[in-house]
């Protein structure tokens, strides 16, 4: 029972028996805490329970909490690999309690599973509590039978958990594991307490308290409890190692990436080992969760996190990109407990490849250049802080890498000097971080939401409807009434109107009431379920319990449903023609055009592209019904719909089905199986033609699609149409004759420019071609030609110089164009003969030198170069000369 996936089934299972609802791990990526760049611990999706914000039907829970701690506030990345648990990526195990049990119960449930159900022996363990705790003191003495001298109070906020300045606080109690006399330490509290004797694995909070300011407290009217044990850490206790790396999941990992690199992990080596086992599971599940690598925010720490792997896949001895060939070693250990590895098994992997073939072009350039910036560096030195800032901003060179480079030779950065360069970098970061949402007006919607529940929404069926004011917001604030011109925010008790989300624009129209008029200009979703009508107060007055008539636009809104369903065909027809990889990374359904992000790691083929566009619009002409139908989650994604990991679904939700496969493994079933709480057509007939404008790039790995449907899609084609036949008759041909017309005027046009540059070199050497030798003259016994041409590309005197050469048949050829900027061009020939006694690079150098120009290159018998001054290519010539007389 000591294997990482036993010790997770243990512990679920224990609190399942024990009338916990399992809830699954929420995604990385916060839903309900923009304050957060990652999850960091098994409470934060239930912060609004216990703020009361939020109801859930269920007063106690347990979890296995997927959590990184890598950017902001808790960050281990940098200690990854050189210490025995420090992780990016790790486990949270813990029970919960919306005010049902409380201390007794919490004290009892941990210590029944750690002496009972783990069979950790109690001579080993120890407690701590907050020091004026005395109730859980007593209940430790009585539950587990510990003396006092297991049982250390602590005064300080390390047993103090708070939410933040203000909010829900209370003691904490952690359990202690003495891992024996062999490991330096000493107990919590004493002078050694940071030494690893004395593990700690299970933290219970007592969330006891309601903090209104600095020193106020008042107790909370259900008090709660808040657990959190490191899965990882148990593990290590129960396989009997001391580090976390020693356990099954990363013995499994490190021996698979033994086997790809064909290094043991031993010695020095061991560290990069750690890193790579660690950083793989990190990278793998953000990108599960809809993180993909790029220059900022979250995908800003999974690029470092993937990159820093990287780097020591390279210090290995990794040649080519490897680590993707670790992903099934992950998925097998993992991907039971987390099905989100499953389904974007194929993601990571293309998203892991990609990078590391981009990062190491990078690498190969940053240590070749941090190499040189730190030769007569030794043990002790530091690199100065302008030139890593240089390696990171100019080459992409982190900063982490960095020291990890220079870490095994004793040789540090200067931070301070870094972090001054950075400043204004880290200041636009910062500002690129600020979260979402301003806080007071956020609550205003949790605080409606409460009072008045979800909103009803009817739009599915219904364009109209009628309601009852329940609220109006103007600037953030709750009011009574608006009058006219006033614009506000308008909450209805049912509503037609979509909120946007999804993708999909929310909708617009009109509200009517017996004294009012409100152009509604948007609709959006707040507080989980709420529906907020934007709206300007066009007629009259409106009061809060005012009956209204609800009416959508209803032209607006058939454009919406027609690019919203086309977005499901290409959805599906892109996984088609590209592959299962492809996965829908944001989208925009408008009136006018449609806009679909997907998973991909290269530029589509207008083929691919064309393919797509068939398939679609092969299941349009189906004209089949659309089919919706309320599903558990479970159940839906089991018949095979699409769902994307992260987004929020709730006990049952809408599966949309289109068109039936026409060959393939979809012959014969639907097509397009979603889960989606958008409008839709109502046959696929209806969304009329679909038409691909084109697709682009928008961020590493992300292709964008649009495209236009029905009206829309008509109106372009006849776009196109009206332009063929302007340039049909532009030509005077027919538009079936147009491509043939087109190619036969660009061979005519590349045949009159060949001509064209053909008199023009004629012209400008004197109308033939040995014409050149009559106007040579003699320097120094040498046939010289220097000669100024006009109406000379520089590409074409290489050419005009060859011919020269063969005229003089002995000599040496200056030819030099001046631009119509007054640039020139000068080009020095040669003849084979006269190679040994002068160089054309030797004399081109000194053309170059006379036109203001420096330097010039080439081979003994031709070189190029060139200046700025093209007034000076008389001097330039007799300059060429008096080198050739010397």
């Amino acid at each position: 029972m000591s294997g990482v996936n036993e010790i997770r089934s243990t512990f679920l299972d224990y609190f399942r028996k024990n009338g916990h609802e399992v809830v699954s791990s929420s995604p990385l990526v916060p839903r309900n805490d923009p304050t957060l760049m990652f999850t960091n611990a098994g409470m934060v999706q239930f912060k609004n329970v216990f703020t009361g914000l939020e109801s859930r039907p269920y007063s106690t829970a347990t979890t296995s909490q997927k959590c990184v701690r890598a950017g902001g506030k808790h960050n281990d990345l940098d200690n990854v690999g050189y210490t025995a648990r420090h992780l990016t990526f790790f486990e949270m195990l813990g029970n919960f309690s919306f005010g049902d049990y409380f201390k007794e119960q919490a004290i009892e449930f941990a210590w029944n599973l750690v002496n009972k159900g783990f069979d950790l022996p109690k001579d080993r363990l120890l407690v701590t509590v907050y020091a004026d705790d005395e109730e859980a003191a007593t209940l430790w003495k009585k539950i587990a039978g510990f003396s006092d001298d297991k049982i250390i109070r602590i005064a300080t906020s390390d047993n103090f958990w708070q939410m933040g300045d203000t909010g829900p606080c209370g003691p904490c109690s952690e359990i202690f594991i003495d891992q024996g006399e062999h490991v330096w330490g000493g107990p919590p509290g004493s002078p050694e307490e940071d030494g690893d004797r004395f593990l700690e694995f299970w933290n219970l909070v007592f969330m006891q308290f309601d903090q209104t300011a600095p020193g106020e407290r008042t107790p909370l009217p259900r008090p709660s409890i808040d657990t959190g044990m490191g899965l990882e850490r148990m593990a290590c206790i129960l396989q009997g190692v001391h580090s976390v790396f020693d356990t099954d999941l990363f013995r499994t990992l490190i021996g698979a990436t033994e086997e790809v690199v064909g290094v043991k992990a031993e010695g020095d080596q061991a560290a990069s080992f750690r890193v790579i086992a660690d950083h793989l599971r990190s990278s793998a599940f953000l990108i599960a969760d809809g993180v993909l690598p790029s220059n900022e925010g979250r995908g800003y720490v999974l690029r470092r996190i993937m990159r820093r792997a990287m780097r020591h896949m390279q210090l290995l001895g990794a040649r080519e990109p490897l680590m993707y060939r670790l992903l099934p070693s992950l998925v097998s250990e993992m991907g039971r407990a987390y099905p989100e590895l499953l389904r974007a098994e194929a993601l990571i992997s293309e998203t892991l490849k990609l990078e590391e073939g981009k990062f190491r072009t990078t690498l190969s350039r940053g240590l070749s250049l941090l190499s040189d910036a730190t030769d007569t560096l030794t043990n002790g030195d530091s690199l100065d802080g302008e030139t890593a800032f240089k390696l990171y901003d100019t080459y992409g060179f982190p900063l982490d890498l960095t020291q990890d480079a220079l870490r095994a030779r004793g040789i540090g950065v200067d931070l301070t000097g870094f972090n001054d360069a950075m400043q204004r970098q880290k200041a636009e970061a910062r500002a690129s971080w600020s979260g979402s949402g301003d806080k007071a007006t956020e609550t205003v919607w949790f605080e409606l939401k409460e009072k008045f529940g979800a909103t009803e929404f009817l739009g599915y069926d219904t364009e109209t409807a009628e309601g009852v004011i329940q609220a109006i917001v103007r600037d953030g604030a709750v009011v009574d009434s608006a009058a006219l011109g006033e614009t506000v925010q308008v909450i209805v008790n049912q509503t037609p109107f979509y909120g946007e989300s999804g993708g999909q624009m929310g909708d617009t129209g009109i509200i009517r009431g017996d004294t009012a008029t409100l152009s509604i200009t948007d609709t959006v979703k707040k507080g989980e379920g709420l529906f907020v009508h934007q709206a300007m107060l066009s007629e009259g007055s409106l009061k809060t319990g005012d009956a209204v008539a609800l009416e959508v636009d209803h032209a607006r809104r058939s454009r919406l449903r027609a690019n919203h369903s086309a977005t499901h065909l290409l959805h599906e027809a892109l996984r088609e023609v590209l592959g299962t990889h492809v996965a829908q990374k944001g989208s925009l359904v408008a009136p006018e055009r449609l806009r679909f992000d997907v998973s991909h790691p290269k530029p589509m083929s207008a083929e691919e592209l064309q393919r797509v566009e068939e398939m679609a619009n092969a299941i349009i002409l189906q004209n089949a019904p659309v089919s919706t139908r309320l599903m558990s989650v479970d159940d839906a994604i089991a018949e095979g719909a699409m769902a994307l990991f992260g987004e929020k679904y709730g006990d049952e939700v809408r599966v949309v089905s289109m068109g039936t496969g026409i060959d393939g493994a979809k012959a014969g079933k639907a097509y397009s199986v979603e889960l989606c709480g958008g409008t839709h057509v109502r046959s696929t007939g209806d969304i009329g033609l679909v038409r691909i404008l084109g697709e682009s790039a928008v961020g590493s790995g992300v292709r964008r699609v649009e495209a236009v449907t029905a009206a829309g899609a008509r109106a372009y084609l006849a776009e196109q149409d009206e332009r063929v036949k302007a340039l049909a008759g532009v030509l005077k041909v027919q538009p079936t004759e147009l491509v043939s017309r087109v190619e036969a005027l660009m061979d005519e046009r590349k045949k009159l420019e060949k001509e064209l540059a053909d008199a023009r070199r004629k012209l400008a050497m004197g109308g033939s071609q040995g014409a050149p030798a009559v106007e040579a003259r003699d320097v120094g016994g040498v046939r010289f030609l220097g000669k100024a041409v006009l109406g000379v590309d520089a590409k074409d005197l290489k050419g005009l110089v060859d011919e020269a050469k063969t005229g003089l048949g002995s000599g040496v050829v200056l030819l030099i164009a001046v631009a119509e900027d007054g640039k020139a061009s000068a080009v020095v020939g040669v003849t084979e003969d006269l190679t040994e006694r002068m160089s054309a690079v030797d004399l081109v150098r000194v053309a170059s030198g006379a036109l203001g120009g420096k330097g010039g290159g080439g081979r003994p018998d031709m070189a190029q170069a060139g200046g700025p001054d093209g007034s000076k290519a008389d001097e330039a010539i007799e300059a060429v000369a008096a080198a050739i007389a010397a």
